[in-house]
């Protein structure tokens, strides 16, 4: 079993190879991990590297940054994950998130999307490791930041191990700092992105193989994490990834990794409560909407706070029937409505 990361012993397993800072992640999730749910997340977790939805590279850079990079510094630390296979717009991205302040720089060669399979990006750049290494190689030269890839295994027919291994070997000798490893191959046709996350068979077990033949690398699991006792068994395996990221278990019941902070870093402070994520996120609110902003920006990512929880179907209910009309009142009665719920 890894020690877990505690301030006093930081600096000295920084040095180990096989202990990284990040070792939990939240996943980033289009239409999801907006910066409205990543304050959610860090209430969570103080210590999580969160992720934000893929950005477009083309996108941004004609203009979309504000909206798709804006984020709060109580975000950090925050990546800033990219979809684009053109080297010289990934250099200009890698220099964005430099000057706006991310944590690190990831590439998705993930996502099996008709969109991203017809872009020839995303998920369809594993059968050209080339490309990517071209891209890394691009974006390192262009910042100092971490540059990471996410994948999968594999993508329809060529999903062998060896295949992989290959991806890996040549994305690395371009300096990619990590990889995040999607435990499931894609099938760019005949299954839905949905399908995608849940048909093709998990195979963790070539994703701790990884590690154990290539130790040095920065090598993190993700896929099928539904609890805190899935991270940290994914932690301590005999083969044990450097990081674990989790999906969409922790959008669907974010309070089922309350304790990872302690579990997996060692943090001792106050607990996490469904008190004090509300609190969180009822501030949040209060100064979005100073900001002109919704507040169904917001509320539409709570939902999952009141999951199986006494009142919480009533609670949920009075925002679903608000819907996008939803108001700061809104958000208080839906929050009354648990409390009255919970109170002895």
């Amino acid at each position: 079993m890894r020690p877990a990361l505690t301030f006093d012993n930081l600096p000295a397993l920084l040095h180990s190879p096989r202990v990284h800072a990040y070792r939990f992640s939240v996943a980033p999730m289009m239409e999801r991990t907006d910066r409205h749910f990543r304050v959610l997340a860090r209430a969570v977790s103080k210590r999580c590297l969160l992720y934000t939805e893929m950005v477009m590279g083309r996108a941004v850079l004609s203009g979309r940054a504000e909206r798709d990079l804006a984020f709060d510094p109580a975000e950090l630390p925050l990546v800033m994950q990219v979809g684009d296979n053109d080297p010289r717009r990934l250099a200009q991205c890698a220099r964005l998130a430099q000057e706006r302040g991310f944590t690190e720089l990831n590439l998705n060669c993930g996502c099996p999307s008709s969109a991203v399979r017809d872009g020839a990006f995303g998920a369809r750049l594993m059968m050209e490791p080339g490309r990517v290494a071209d891209a890394v190689a691009a974006m390192k030269g262009a910042t100092s930041l971490p540059v990471t890839v996410k994948h999968r295994i594999g993508v329809d027919d060529v999903d062998r191990y060896e295949d992989m291994l290959r991806f890996v070997d040549v994305v690395t000798e371009a300096g990619c700092d990590g990889f995040i490893v999607h435990a499931r191959k894609a099938w760019l046709h005949g299954l839905s992105p949905k399908e995608n996350r849940n048909v093709p068979p998990l195979r963790p077990q070539d994703v701790h193989r990884l590690k154990r033949e290539r130790p040095s690398l920065r090598i993190e699991l993700n896929g099928g994490i539904e609890s805190t006792d899935a991270v940290v068994a994914g932690l301590e395996h005999a083969d044990a990834v450097d990081g674990v990221m989790v999906g969409r278990a922790i959008y669907r019941d974010p309070l089922a990794f309350a304790d990872v902070d302690a579990r997996v870093y060692g943090e001792r402070g106050p607990a996490v409560t469904l008190e004090r994520v509300l609190e969180t996120m009822l501030e949040h609110t209060r100064c979005w909407v100073d900001a002109g902003g919704r507040v169904h920006d917001v509320s539409r990512h709570i939902h999952g706070l009141f999951l199986g929880r006494p009142g919480g179907r009533k609670a949920r209910r009075v925002l679903a029937e608000a819907g996008a009309g939803a108001d700061l009142s809104t958000l208080k009665r839906a929050v009354r409505t648990l409390e009255a719920t919970t109170t002895p």
